[in-house]
């Protein structure tokens, strides 16, 4: 009888070897992946495909949000939760484990790795949060943690597992040559919640207009950040593409966009009321970063016309990133 096996996948070089590890070790495997805003799961599907696996893609916006909120192990070096969100997914995937029939939920965890989340505690904290006692397994690293439920009724053959430990990945590409998976990114995270130039502008929404909006967080993947002095935010256009998405969402705030020459579209919010200095001033940073170079006077914008400064140097005190 062959072990039934749902395992995080990423993507990475890692998670692809844990679903190989655990089918040599007498496993049937499934792969999840996890979508938010924050991370692109497109290097999921790929490797699913290349596995030879089927995967279930589960949305975690919501999950993600929460944590960002307040997580109870508290952040990494930006605005990365990585022990709350690591231990919500395997409990997200121990949930489906139970409806689905299967005998455990697996990761490509490995000891040591991340000096973080990966350590022997926090691996234990992961476990205890999640829910899974027992029931969680990192191929990887199997040999040197407690045997997990599965190997203990002969399910999975412990001895078909590993202990590898550490930040070096010699072995893992090393067993990767040997288990035929060739293709997988370089371990950079992908997650965008590690980058702290990002974790500016999360941190500056959560303290403002607050991050109940799915909307507005999404559009914290585009455009560049301002916050004014009066407290409102503005969402500024980088290019056609960006411009267009901004158009699309006016909804969410304020449309400020030049209407006689090129430049950004921007959306001015607020949590309460808008404060006119700061439309103001934000007609004004619509103009400086609009292109009137042949146009003499004012240029000309949905919100109203004001003069164009030379400069955008003033405004740069109030860009995030």
């Amino acid at each position: 009888m062959k072990a039934r096996g749902l395992s995080l996948l990423s993507g990475g070089l890692d998670s692809q070897l844990a679903v190989r590890v655990l089918e040599r070790a007498g496993a049937y495997v499934e792969g999840v992946t996890f979508s938010t805003p924050f991370f692109d799961c497109a290097a999921a599907k790929k490797a699913a495909s290349a596995l030879g696996v089927k995967l279930h893609v589960v949305d975690f916006t919501a999950d993600e949000i929460e944590l960002v909120k307040a997580p109870p192990h508290g952040f990494g070096g930006a605005m990365n939760p990585c022990i709350d969100c690591h231990a919500t997914m395997i409990r997200r995937a121990g949930e489906m484990m139970a409806a689905f029939g299967f005998d455990f939920v697996a990761t490509g965890e490995v000891m040591g790795q991340r000096p973080m989340s990966q350590n022997k505690q926090a691996l234990g904290v992961v476990e205890k949060s999640s829910g899974l006692k027992g029931r969680l397994v990192r191929p990887l690293s199997a040999k040197l943690l407690e045997p997990t439920i599965p190997e203990q009724e002969g399910l999975l053959d412990r001895e078909a597992l590993l202990d590898i430990s550490g930040r070096q990945r010699e072995r893992q590409i090393k067993l990767a040559a040997e288990l035929g998976i060739v293709d997988y990114p370089s371990p950079a995270g992908g997650c965008k919640l590690t980058e702290e130039g990002f974790g500016r502008k999360l941190k500056d929404l959560r303290d403002h207009e607050g991050l109940d909006n799915r909307e507005l967080v999404e559009l914290l993947l585009v455009a560049r950040r301002f916050r004014l002095p009066g407290g409102a935010g503005v969402i500024l256009g980088r290019d056609q593409h960006e411009n267009a998405i901004l158009k699309d969402k006016s909804h969410l705030g304020v449309l400020v966009a030049p209407v006689n020459c090129p430049g950004p579209t921007a959306i001015v919010t607020a949590a309460g009321e808008l404060a006119s200095s700061d439309l103001e001033l934000a007609k004004a940073l619509v103009a400086a970063y609009s292109r009137s170079d042949r146009l003499p006077g004012n240029v000309v914008l949905t919100a109203g016309e004001v003069p164009r400064p030379y400069s955008r140097e003033p405004f740069k005190q109030y860009q995030l990133c």
